[in-house]
Parts: structure tokens; sequence; C-alpha cells
């Protein structure tokens, strides 16, 4: 269906497709442009006023104007916004209507103008909180696309830097940018990728690039490895795009997503190269030894506890002396719990709380809990380290799948010993193995399948100006 001529049938078309008169932030007014009868629709809150009341104060009105004989001749002589256009898709109107868009129709004509007044709400771009530097850029992503897109553009004046529109959800009608270097980024990805997001079929994305995520990546429920990476620093998103990755960035969302994502991707932090070379590669190695420890140190503490004569003589003082009350992997799934209580806790209490409720959590439960021998202080002591190490993983998603994991090889070590511990290791290994980015990119890349220079590139913080040598040899 496309438009008619007549405008009081245009009129009563939008009107039965859109809740004018019944929805307050709806807002419809007749008018006269040139001479000739006209209405306008907008969206309360969402278009500039400023800007709609002075392109009203030149085209409305009685007096005829010569231009009005074509609407292309009359964008080009009386409308001197930057952006509009012309639709005959009344679909696509409404589409931009219900996003923030003014539509104009004239009398005569079969096309609507649209013009792009739009201003959500929207907040400074602050630091994110879980991507925090000790030196470098404060600014972060923000819920509205427009602003994100800006920001990384800022970064990298290249104008083979692209970003292509997509609309996703019957209901929501989210937009979605899909942001690449062209020349550097893989084609086969962004075609994947353009099919994926043109053939979803969904009724809204409620949690943003989360529930996008999800519809894109088809995967098991037992596999909980992140296969796309999320950030909310603009200068982490251009790093990543100048590497030949791709971007996703989702209205409503402060959050991109990087494709394609390995495991080792999940182990870097911008802090590394904020730093000089040897402290990044330094604080890089620290962050690998926290990762095994929160992933393996208390699985195997416990089977050490459970089994004395594995350990040799200097490990020994590891091996609780006193009496359990509880066995030693109830023990440390009770803190395992008790740990995920904690944090759940800290993301709802309210930030002039938390430090009181991190009291109580941490010490005064935790002590009591020993002292009335619920718990043993090794098990306190071990537990609380290896708690320690899961926070100094930098992707919050990837930190817990291994918490998954720890909680998956304590019930095997508990139930089965040595035997469990080296089957749950074994499972682990091999879901990593079987598990592929979303360009089918191995997740053990660049280990396995091998690539010496792109390894080292992960194992090593090098100047940048030999990283780039290395991506152009």
């Amino acid at each position: 269906m496309a438009f008619s001529k007549n405008l009081n049938e245009n009129e009563m078309f939008l009107k039965q497709q859109l809740p004018i008169e019944k929805s307050f932030d709806i807002i419809f007014r007749p008018i006269m442009i040139g001479g000739k009868n006209a209405f306008y629709i907008s969206i309360d809150g969402l278009s500039k006023d400023e800007t709609i009341l002075r392109i009203f104060q030149v085209i409305q009105g009685e007096t005829a104007f010569e231009s009005l004989s074509s609407l292309q001749r009359f964008l080009q002589t009386k409308i001197s916004y930057l952006e509009c256009e012309l639709t005959e898709n009344p679909q696509d109107a409404i589409r931009l209507i219900l996003s923030g868009a003014l539509l104009i129709m004239i009398d005569g004509f079969d096309s609507a103008i649209i013009l792009d007044t739009r201003t959500y709400p929207t907040r400074s771009p602050e630091e994110p909180d879980l991507e925090k530097v000790t030196r470098g850029a404060r600014d972060g992503l923000v819920e509205t696309i427009v602003f994100n897109t800006a920001l990384i553009r800022r970064r990298i004046r290249d104008p083979r830097l692209i970003y292509e529109m997509h609309t996703v959800g019957s209901s929501s009608q989210t937009d979605v940018a899909v942001g690449y270097i062209n020349g550097l980024a893989d084609p086969n990805l962004l075609d994947h990728l353009r099919d994926s997001l043109n053939t979803l079929n969904t009724d809204a994305l409620l949690m943003g690039e989360k529930t996008l995520e999800e519809l894109l990546i088809k995967k098991r429920w037992y596999n909980p490895f992140p296969q796309a990476k999320f950030t909310e620093r603009p200068d982490v998103a251009a790093a990543h795009l100048l590497e030949g990755h791709v971007i996703v960035l989702v209205d409503n969302s402060p959050t991109a997503m990087l494709f394609p994502a390995t495991m080792f991707h999940f182990t870097q932090h911008s802090e590394d190269y904020y730093q000089n070379p040897l402290v990044g590669t330094y604080t890089r190695w620290i962050r690998f030894f926290a990762m095994m420890i929160c992933l393996f140190f208390a699985p195997i503490w416990l089977c050490i506890a459970q089994n004395p004569h594995l350990a040799p003589n200097w490990l020994q003082f590891m091996i609780p002396q006193e009496a359990e009350a509880l066995p030693l992997f109830a023990q440390l799934l009770i803190i395992e719990l008790g740990m995920e209580i904690l944090r759940m806790a800290s993301i709802h209490t309210p930030s002039g709380l938390s430090t009181a409720m991190g009291i109580i959590g941490g010490l005064l439960l935790g002590q009591f809990a020993i002292d009335v021998k619920i718990l043993q202080p090794e098990s306190v002591l071990f537990m609380a380290f290896t708690g320690l190490a899961t926070y100094a993983v930098p992707s919050v998603e990837f930190g817990l799948a291994l918490r998954i994991y720890r909680i998956f090889f304590l019930l095997l070590t508990g139930l089965l010993g040595l035997w469990g511990l080296l089957g749950g290791i074994a499972v682990f290994f091999i879901v990593l193995l079987t598990t592929r980015s979303f360009s089918g990119l191995r997740y053990t890349w660049p280990l396995i399948p091998f690539d010496g220079k792109a390894l080292s590139n992960v194992l090593i913080r090098k100047p940048i100006i030999e990283v780039k040598r290395n991506n152009k040899s």
C-alpha cells in the first residue's frame, strides 16, 4: 500500500494505524502550507520543539509557493533542515514517527515529508564502572545509538568506517547498527551477520544487546562461555575495529558487541595499553594466573584435603588439622553460595549501604561461622582467595562462566575424589575445544589452531608500533 494524493484518505489511514487522540504524546495538527491543506504528526518528548517551530515559521501560511508544485523542489527551497527525506511507504513513515521523526503531508501529494528532528533523553558519557582504568579516556557509551557512533567516529576518522542500520523487533522496531572498517573486516562474517539480523523473528529486544546476542548465537544450554565480547568503552570498540572486528550497537543500550570473540579476548583489558609494555605484560600474566586460581585452586585443594597422601610434604600445611563439622566439599559449596548471595546483594544494595553490607557479609558472618564450628578457617581463607581471583577476570561474562565450572569441579571432586576432578577438567576442555565464535573461528584460537604471531600478541603486551608492524606483515 502507498499514500494517496487525497489528504483526507491519508489522515484516515494514519488515524487507524496510530492511536491519535487516544495517546496524549502523539501530536496531530492540521495546518496550511503554501495555501494548501496539510497536517503534521510527531511524538511529544522525542522531537526538537525549537527546530519544528523554526521550520513552520518559514513554511506555514496561506501564501502560495511557486515551489510547492514539486515536493523535491519544495525541500530544496523551503526546508533548510539538514536531515529530511520523502517516503511513499506508509509503514516506513509510521516507524519513523514512532522513533521521533516529524511527518508532514500536503494535499495533492502521495509522498510524506520526513524530518529527522529526533532528540532522546540521555545521560553524559561517563566512565563505565566495569571497565575503569587508572589512566586513559573517561568517556563511555550511552543509551543513544547516534551518540555512540559519534564517540567511536571521533576516534577513527577513516572514510572506510561504515555503519549499517538495521531494524529488529516487530513491536520495538529497535535500531541496530553494524560498524566495521571496509577492507579490514571479514566479508563472510559481515554477510552472516546481515543475514542473521534480517531474518530474526522477535517482538522486541527487551534486554538490548543481550537479547540480540541470544537470538544471533544459537548455543547449547550446558555451555556458559560467552561468544561475543561486550564493552562500554568507545576506545576499546575503536581498537577492535582497527583490528578487523565488527561491532554491533543496539539503541537504548550502552554496550557494544564485538565479533568475532575467542577466549583470549576476554583476558585483555584496556589498562594493559595505558601502561608501559613491561608493566602491561606483568599485569596480563597476573591476570592469567588469577584466572587459573579462580578455576582450579579450590577444587585441587579439596582433592588434596580429601586425599592427604597425594600431597607432598611442602603442601601438608594446607590440609585441615581440626575435625570437620561438615564435609569439606559441603563447606566450600556453602561459601560459594554465600559469595554469590553477597555479589547479588551488592548489586541491589544502595551505594550508601554497600560498605555496611560488605562488612556484615564478608567479616561478621564468616567469623561467626568459624566460631560456631560450621566452617573451618582454611575453607574460608582459600575460598576468599579464590573469590578475589574471580574479580580479576576483566569480563564479567567470562568470569561467571569460570565460576560455573568451578562449582562443577567442586561437586565432582567432593563426590568422586581425584577421578571426579580429572573427569570435570576433561569435560571443561572438551567444551572449550568444541566451542566456536559467531564467525566459526575456534574459541581457542590462536592457541588451537596455532598462530604464533597472534599468540605472542596475546601473551605479551608489545609496543603499539610493533603490533602494527606485525599486522601489516
